[in-house]
């Protein structure tokens, strides 16, 4: 049978980035056309060669389009055509810089000039990709189930990214109310992304796993987090562009339960004993350290199961030593 998205274009921005490569893996796979924007060029065969590790033997659907978040240039070109738009690209640093609108305004700025550029071109929706960042930074996790319900305060929190995180979501659900005219939105928050890398551009979680297997982290930090198979989050980022109910919408993307760095560390050690010769004895937190977060509304929605926080772990381990 002819797959009917063949018709569709999709843009996906910043196709060098971890999330926006499985993105445009899947769509391709599916029978999509993709434009992804680049910062610059030059990096065009990187992704190429990427998507080809990836299994993606033929790029003639892959078009590519120079823009930056940081300016008005090409925005229209790159939205020209397209039916949907995933909005991925976001700056985040390893380390926060010392001045938080460094990142605030590229995250901002940068999603309104795509959201006035879709809605220009006609564009039917726009699925955003923000951060658990948005969600579960303001209120005293004790004792509370944080679901999509919940915001971050920008103002309760002196981390530049999660302020850019959050102020970056908030404009844009307030120029879809107040100027949006028929453009959709949907919004993905993910938790820390993990899952097999590709190339060098991999996510900031997956440094993590680095520095855990080379024995750099030498303490357990006091905090627990969420963990998601970048498969899992570009999968639903595809089932949020066309799920007639997802408009409006914001979906947590998260597996079931969380961890602590000491928690992984264990888990490779356990699972894998031949990568483990460098890791650090890290001490495990108490019980009270862990923070409760529910991905009931992104089943539900979509009849959705994620990988498990073991596969995304070890799938990262694995491809960080292949």
């Amino acid at each position: 049978m002819e797959n009917l998205a063949k018709q569709e274009t999709v843009l996906v921005t910043g196709g060098t980035g971890f999330i926006a490569l499985y993105c445009i893996q899947q769509l391709l796979q599916q029978g999509y056309t993709v434009k992804t924007t680049l910062r610059s060029l030059s990096r065009k065969d990187e992704v190429i060669g990427l998507l080809q590790e990836a299994g993606i033997s033929s790029g003639e659907k892959l078009s590519f389009v120079e823009a930056d978040l940081t300016k008005d240039n090409h925005w229209d070109e790159a939205v020209q055509g397209c039916t949907y738009v995933l909005h991925v690209a976001s700056p985040f640093p390893a380390a926060d810089p010392k001045d938080a609108e460094e990142l605030i305004v590229p995250a901002r700025d940068g999603a309104l000039r795509v959201l006035k550029a879709a809605r220009e071109a006609g564009v039917k929706r726009v699925v955003l990709t923000s951060s658990f960042a948005a969600i579960g930074y303001s209120r005293d996790p004790k004792d509370h189930i944080f679901t999509e319900e919940d915001w971050t305060d920008p103002n309760l929190t002196d981390n530049a990214y999660v302020k850019s995180k959050s102020i970056a979501e908030k404009a844009a659900w307030d120029f879809i109310a107040e100027q949006g005219g028929g453009l959709e939105l949907t919004v993905i928050n993910p938790v820390g992304v993990f899952g097999p890398a590709l190339g060098k551009d991999h996510s900031t979680s997956i440094g993590m796993i680095q520095a855990i297997l080379s024995g750099q982290l030498k303490e357990t930090p006091g905090f627990t987090f969420g963990i998601v198979d970048v498969r899992d989050v570009a999968a639903i980022h595809l089932k949020a562009m066309t799920a007639t109910n997802a408009a409006g919408e914001r979906f947590l993307a998260t597996s079931t339960g969380v961890m602590s760095i000491y928690d992984v560390a264990e888990l490779i050690r356990k699972e894998r004993p031949e990568l483990a010769e460098n890791i650090a004895a890290l001490k495990p937190l108490d019980a009270s350290s862990y923070i409760e977060m529910s991905n009931q509304k992104a089943k539900d929605f979509f009849e959705w199961e994620f990988r498990s926080n073991k596969e995304a772990i070890l799938a990262s381990a694995d491809s960080l030593t292949e």
